[in-house]
This record gives C-alpha cells, sequence and structure tokens, in this order.
C-alpha cells in the first residue's frame, strides 16, 4: 500500500533512540523527509547519518530540550526551513517508565520528580503540537502522533499512568480543535517494546532469576503472566513504527482523537 508520504516533511522527537528512531526510519522509508529531535547532540547527528544511508531520504538532526519553550519553537521553526515545510509530528520525546519515584506507594513520590515528568511528556508534547499546527493549518494538512503508553491503563506507577493518560486526552482534545484545518491527532500506547535497551534489561533479569535469557523472555511473555500479551512475544520498535506511519500518512483522514494500542492483545480489559 503506498501510505502518500513521499514528499512529506516530519518531526520525530526522541528520535535518536528506541521507539521514536524506529518511527523516524519507518516515516523515511516510506518517502518523508525528517528532522529528529533529542538533547543529546552527537546521538542525535549519529542517528540522522544512519537513518540517512539506510533509506535514501533527507533526515536532520536537531538537538533541543522539549522542556523550553523557546528551544521547541526555534526547533519546529528550524525544521519547517531545512526540510521546507512541516507536515507530521510525531511527540516519542521521553524516557519510558517515569521517575522510579513514582512507582509505588505515594509516601515516596518525590514531588518534583513527579512534575519533571510531566513537563517533559505531557507538557512537552503540547509545547511541540502548539509550534507546529501553524504550518499545518496553513497548507491544511497536517497529522499529529503522540506515544504514551500503556502505564495508563496499569495502577503503579503514579508519573507514568496520569502523563500517559493525559497524552490521550489531549490527542482527543486536539482532533476536535484541528479537524476542520484538515489537521488529526491521534494516540499510540505501545506495549513492553523491544529496543537498544533491551538485551541488557533481559540480561540482568535473567542473571537476578538463575536462567537464560530466552526463559526469561519466555516466561515474561506468556499470556497468564503479569507482563504477557496474547501473541505470547515481546513486541518490536519496528512494529510501533508501522502503526505510526500509517496514523500519518494520507489514508488515515478517518482516524483522529483515538487511541491505539499496539501490544500484542496485552491485558484482558474489555475497553469500548
Amino acid at each position: 500500500m503506498d501510505l502518500g508520504l513521499k514528499g512529506r516533511k516530519a518531526i520525530v522527537t526522541g528520535g535518536s533512540l528506541g521507539i521514536g528512531k524506529a518511527i523516524a526510519r519507518e516515516l523515511a522509508r516510506e518517502g518523508a523527509d525528517v528532522a529528529i529531535v533529542s538533547r543529546t547532540k552527537d546521538v542525535l547527528e549519529a542517528a540522522a547519518g544512519e537513518l540517512a544511508t539506510e533509506t535514501g531520504r533527507r533526515v536532520i538532526a536537531i538537538p533541543a530540550d522539549v522542556t523550553s519553550r523557546t528551544q521547541v519553537d526555534g526547533m519546529v521553526a528550524q525544521a519547517a526551513a531545512q526540510l521546507g515545510g512541516l507536515h507530521i509530528l510525531v511527540n516519542s520525546g521521553s524516557p519510558p517508565g517515569g521517575s522510579p519515584s513514582a512507582v509505588g506507594p505515594i509516601e515516596n513520590l518525590v514531588d518534583e520528580d513527579l512534575l519533571h515528568d510531566f513537563d517533559v511528556k505531557y507538557v512537552g508534547a503540547v509545547r511541540c503540537a502548539r509550534a507546529a499546527i501553524p504550518f499545518m493549518k496553513e497548507q491544511r494538512w497536517g497529522r499529529i502522533i503522540n506515544i504514551s503508553g500503556l502505564n495508563a491503563r496499569n495502577a503503579g506507577n503514579l508519573s507514568g499512568g496520569a502523563r500517559n493518560t493525559s497524552l490521550v486526552h489531549m490527542s482527543k482534545t486536539l482532533a476536535v480543535q484541528l479537524g476542520r484545518f484538515g489537521i488529526t491527532v491521534n494516540c499510540v500506547h505501545p506495549g513492553i517494546t523491544r529496543t537498544e535497551r533491551t538485551p541488557r534489561l533481559l540480561a540482568a533479569r535473567a542473571k537476578e532469576l538463575g536462567i537464560d535469557v530466552a526463559a526469561v523472555e519466555k516466561a515474561d511473555f506468556a499470556p497468564d503472566s503479569p507482563r504477557g500479551n496474547a501473541i505470547c512475544r515481546m513486541i518490536d520498535a519496528t512494529e510501533v513504527a508501522y502503526v505510526t506511519a500509517f496514523l500519518a500518512s494520507d489514508k488515515a483522514w478517518a482516524i483522529t482523537g483515538e487511541l491505539v494500542v499496539a501490544s500484542g492483545g496485552a491485558g484482558r480489559s474489555v475497553f469500548y
């Protein structure tokens, strides 16, 4: 299927590693030119060079901190100028899970960590969207995709759950505000996802349990395991990228203000 992304211009925050990098790669493979954004300049520039060589598309690195409105506004303006426009924004710019102090009893919660988590993931996404929307309105075509997470549906992580839930609300609110301008806004909940950090985490867990890595993964993703899912394996970042590329495409006009869960069927609750 031709997704109609050839020649589109995209920004992907958190684009130097993990899910963000996989999304940037897939958008470029589909013909988009992409600006990837993160705070770490050397890692970002290496990722941009790698993706450009691999896909043959223009992939540029723009270092920025999404907690700064000044930096975000400058980043979006720079991306639009260098790429020759802006059609797609993917907000994927935050570490998974949130602050360790937000997991467990409320007595352990550190206020500053909670506020920082929201400033990065939720308010950061709001800043990026606010800066990108004028470019999309001008051309009456735009796609905003917010990468959230299944912590929104699971109790236990006060910060991770709340900030992910807030992204779902923001996506619906902006979809209602922006649909008349030809802009769709959606949210994606990835499940536990294989990225560059996964081998290290699995190795540590295997050592802790005294079993090999393959056994850890098999046990963790069995359907009856707390971390398990219906397909009995961890999803890959590329699979989240496929979903995101479709939502960013010219084929996805009918989908806006919605939440798409890419988890391999994790959980047994019925949402309607």
